[in-house]
């Protein structure tokens, strides 16, 4: 069974900065790709960021510049640094994970609250 246990999150003001880790149960390369999601109240769940195996990243536009994601395999944890936060960016994150062999399997964490207050 895969676990991602996700920490960090939290209230924060406008301009400043968090961040978030997600710790996976199995070695982050075997996973075809992990990223995170957020879900504001109201509307549907999208892709911040995300990084392959092989160390590519990609950004929401929203996030470009501001957001940075990375890893550490020997920790087996990927991480989201957020800096200049903003009100819109207040949303539970998700770390995900899936492996693709065959069909594609995902993998969420249980979710943590990034409260950005004006």
């Amino acid at each position: 069974q895969v676990q991602l246990v996700e920490s960090g999150g939290g209230l924060v003001q406008a301009g400043g900065s968090l961040g978030l880790s997600c710790a996976a149960s199995l070695t982050i390369s075997s996973f075809n790709a992990m990223g995170w999601y957020r879900q504001a109240p109201g509307k549907q769940r999208e892709l911040v960021a995300a990084i392959t195996r092989g160390g590519s990243t990609n950004y929401a536009d929203s996030v470009k510049g501001r957001f940075t994601i990375s890893r550490d395999n020997d920790k087996n944890t990927v991480y989201l640094q957020m800096n200049s936060l903003k009100p819109e960016d207040t949303a539970v994150y998700y770390c995900n994970a899936y492996i693709m062999i065959f069909h594609r399997s995902d993998y969420w964490g249980q979710g943590t609250q990034v409260t950005v207050s004006s």
